[in-house]
């Protein structure tokens, strides 16, 4: 029986699936259960950063699961430990102290409750375009209808405002508000960077009307736009943080930063029996390591411009705007993106959408500049005239 057809015998049918098998992978490229090879430019949605098959990942895990896989919380751990004093030697100066979880959603669930339990407050600012996770908070944060309305009535008490409106924000803040919850860049709301006047505006209006700033750098963040977190570009300090996606290399988890404003939080309030086991912090580890010891945020913020000028050079009657920070890049086009991301595909690459209309690139931080020229030829062919969309086929 092929993959395929196992997987849709017995998968929960959530997910709109592309019809390739993956079953190995290097560095930034993959292999289908046929052997076709293909430039991976989806990057794990954003949790590729160190690439498919990392040396250093790969052996301390094997290291790792060979000494202890799991040990809660309630006990003392080396490898949690050592992850917590690194994650707060890399964070912004406001960071103090780490909650370990298993995924972005729990880090952005844990991030709202932290600010609700800080500041007695129940009411958060969020914004349009915005994708948070999609467990009741995080969902509540969250803009998009279609991930909202089979789950209301959600967490009261969310305002949605424009994103990039500094006035809109403004209004929006009072003294019942807990947190400003805000991505540096929108990921699926359309690769869309934060303006430094906008989101240093966000931080000090939360600073005088005590709310808690917090920065969603789930899929920004471990070099991903050319800083180890976006947050450095415009110089911020958030209150709290959430991480997830490539902390640890492609291995689940998430984290918390927790900022001094924030205060001790009170014993119980929250937790997680996973959050923080040693395989995924020994994980989570080795891939800071590398990151720092092979510089892939400064190579992330080199080639990202170069692949970015280069995207702007395609004469395409299609393209709208290009757009992006580092190596998270986004097409915006004219038409809507799905047949132009299956002839990507077809051709050997793969990319993501961001929204109906919006192309999206996260490859790996390794990836060679030979694979980005490739793409950017793959991606100037396919754009080259209109493609009519399939009658059925899906939105991703």
């Amino acid at each position: 029986m092929k993959i395929q057809d196992l997987e849709n015998q017995f998968t929960s049918g959530l997910y709109t699936k592309r019809p390739i098998a993956f079953v190995r992978g290097v560095g930034a490229h993959l292999w289908d259960s046929d052997e076709n090879e293909y430039i991976d430019c989806v990057g794990g949605q954003g949790a590729g950063n160190l690439g498919h098959a990392n040396p250093a990942v790969v052996a301390a895990i094997t290291q790792q699961a060979q000494t202890l896989i799991s040990c809660p919380e309630m006990f003392y751990n080396d490898k949690r430990a050592e992850l917590e004093q690194k994650l707060i030697s890399i964070a912004p100066k406001s960071i103090k102290r780490v909650y370990l979880c298993n995924s972005g959603t729990e880090a952005v669930e844990a991030c709202l409750k932290f600010a609700r339990v800080a500041t007695k407050r129940k009411e958060f600012v969020a914004t349009m375009r915005g994708f948070h996770g999609r467990s009741i908070g995080a969902l509540s944060a969250t803009w998009e209808k279609k991930y909202r309305e089979p789950y209301e009535p959600l967490w009261p008490g969310f305002k949605h405002i424009a994103y990039n409106d500094i006035e809109a924000l403004d209004a929006a803040v009072t003294e019942q508000t807990a947190g400003v919850i805000l991505e540096v860049v929108q990921g699926e709301g359309g690769v869309r960077p934060g303006s430094a006047e906008y989101l240093q505006a966000a931080q000090k209006i939360c600073r005088e009307r005590g709310a808690m700033f917090i920065a969603d750098e789930v899929q920004t963040g471990f070099g991903r736009t050319g800083k180890m977190f976006a947050s450095e570009h415009y110089g911020l300090e958030p209150d709290l943080m959430s991480l997830a996606k490539s902390i640890a290399g492609g291995v689940p988890m998430g984290a918390a930063l927790i900022g001094e404003r924030v205060g001790q939080l009170p014993s119980q309030v929250h937790g997680s029996t996973f959050g923080g086991n040693p395989l995924a912090a020994a994980a989570s580890l080795a891939a800071i390591g590398y990151l720092e010891e092979n510089k892939l945020p400064q190579r992330s913020l080199e080639l990202g411009a170069w692949f970015k000028s280069e995207l702007m050079k395609i004469e395409s009657p299609l393209i709208r705007e290009v757009r992006g920070l580092g190596l998270m890049v986004g097409i915006e086009l004219k038409q809507k993106v799905t047949p132009y991301l299956q002839a990507l595909m077809a051709k050997g690459v793969l990319a993501l959408p961001a929204g109906l209309t919006v192309m999206r690139f996260l490859p790996p931080l390794v990836i060679e500049k030979d694979d980005l020229a490739k793409v950017v030829s793959v991606v100037a062919d396919v754009l080259a005239k209109p493609i009519e969309e399939k009658r059925g086929a899906g939105e991703e």
